[in-house]
């Protein structure tokens, strides 16, 4: 791979934001899989996919196709990343520190998810040494050499994603039209810190894209899906085209009229059982499959709608949540945060929350989104009857990865 222009570097750059956004990744199947692997009754996995129905069933094998593409997929980013830094210098001075921010965003985004998938949950006020995924952070042009590298530790992984979100975030600018920008680095450090039970830095965060951000709330619920373009809600999306760009969340979540594979995936009345007011327009925000009937989301019927990935009610949520239990009021109260939500659904504005009261609106707002397995881990909350912390509930290491590299250590459960 000849980088010998600056040119060359912010190309390599657009690589990696495509193949982030493959379905492998970004492009739903992070996202899906998150999801499937913490429903319990919410959805249902009906279609033919035996390798996402192991994710569904907690019982995944070595050679899953899918965890081994999120794995791939995942360091190839990594990797382009990794060479646009080696070669940051190659960049027009004045276009430097936005090439080097936005790929520093990418690498953390994608280490975070990572981590996440593959190694045990962050646990606040310990030494977190149990293993994550390996830490390469020189890109690599010749794959001829020895390649072996062997996992480095949680602590280490998000020590790493933290340093690289601090970065971005000083590095990008305020507006980057499509690209990431400085609030999304914000919004996205806002999720580490609150994944590692940080609430203080979750709170400070999530209040800096609230309060210093361009960013609004969408008028409605409806406003913030299925957007060609970015709406005054998203801080980030993977852009979508009828020329580029991939959606599985589509395929999996839609029916055919709507670029979808029928009913794979189908909401349960467990699901809709969780709505505590009859008013709440996300209580209704489905569709019938003209395929079996079965209840669809409505979050995704544009097969060429950006994949949104940050929003800015996420941030309300993480500012309510971190507030409440640090017993703090910063930029508002979590009641006010809780009802800005709800208000605009349409649902009854409380007069007091507590943990449930929020861990509950996670659900309704952000639900089919990515966010449920990683809830209930950091919350400490089983699967069914499924610990939290059971080895179940990590992805294996791919054992195409453990054929060739003789440094990886599997995860328990898993084989040798």
């Amino acid at each position: 791979m000849a980088l010998s222009t600056g040119e060359n570097v912010e190309n390599l750059l657009i690589g990696a934001y495509a193949e982030a956004g493959q379905s492998a990744s970004y492009g739903g199947n992070i996202q899906m899989l998150s999801d499937l692997y913490g429903a319990t009754n919410q959805v249902s996995w009906n279609g033919t996919f035996q390798p996402i129905r192991q994710v569904y069933t907690k019982n995944i094998l070595v050679d899953n196709s899918y965890v081994r593409d999120t794995w791939l997929n995942g360091y190839d980013v990594i990797n382009q990343t990794n060479l646009v830094l080696d070669n940051i210098d190659l960049v027009d001075e004045e276009n430097q520190s936005n090439i080097e921010g936005q790929a520093r965003f990418l690498r953390g985004l994608t280490y975070f998810d990572l981590t996440r998938l593959f190694g045990q949950q962050y646990m606040s006020g310990q030494s977190n040494n149990q293993l994550g995924v390996p830490l390469e952070l020189e890109g690599i042009e010749d794959y001829s050499g020895n390649l072996e590298i062997a996992r480095s530790t949680v602590e280490e992984n998000y020590t790493q994603v933290i340093t690289d979100l601090q970065a971005a975030y000083d590095l990008l600018p305020e507006d980057n039209e499509e690209f990431a920008e400085r609030y999304a680095a914000q919004a996205l450090l806002a999720r580490v810190y609150l994944q590692q039970g940080d609430y203080s830095s979750a709170l400070a965060s999530a209040n800096d894209v609230i309060e210093n951000s361009s960013y609004s709330l969408a008028g409605t619920y409806a406003d913030i899906f299925n957007n060609d373009t970015d709406g005054s809600e998203t801080i980030f999306a993977f852009q979508v085209t009828t020329q580029d760009g991939s959606n599985n969340l589509i395929t999996h979540y839609a029916d055919q009229a709507n670029g979808g594979r029928g009913n794979d995936i189908s909401i349960n009345d467990g699901y809709v059982a969780m709505f505590d007011s009859e008013d709440d327009v996300r209580s209704e925000f489905f569709y019938a499959s003209a395929q079996s009937e079965d209840r669809l989301t409505a979050k995704y019927t544009n097969q060429f709608g950006n994949v949104m990935l940050l929003r800015l009610a996420e941030m309300y949520l993480i500012r309510a949540e971190a507030n409440l239990r640090l017993g703090s009021a910063v930029g508002a109260t979590p009641v006010e945060d809780i009802n800005r939500i709800r208000e605009r659904s349409n649902a009854d504005v409380l007069t007091s929350v507590s943990l449930d009261d929020i861990m509950l609106e996670r659900q309704l707002e952000l639900a089919f989104e990515g966010f449920l397995i990683h809830d209930l881990k950091r919350t400490m909350e089983d699967v069914g009857d499924i610990p939290y912390d059971d080895n179940s509930l990590l992805f294996p290491i791919p054992q195409r990865e453990m054929d060739v590299n003789s440094l990886l250590t599997q995860n328990p459960g898993y084989g040798s």
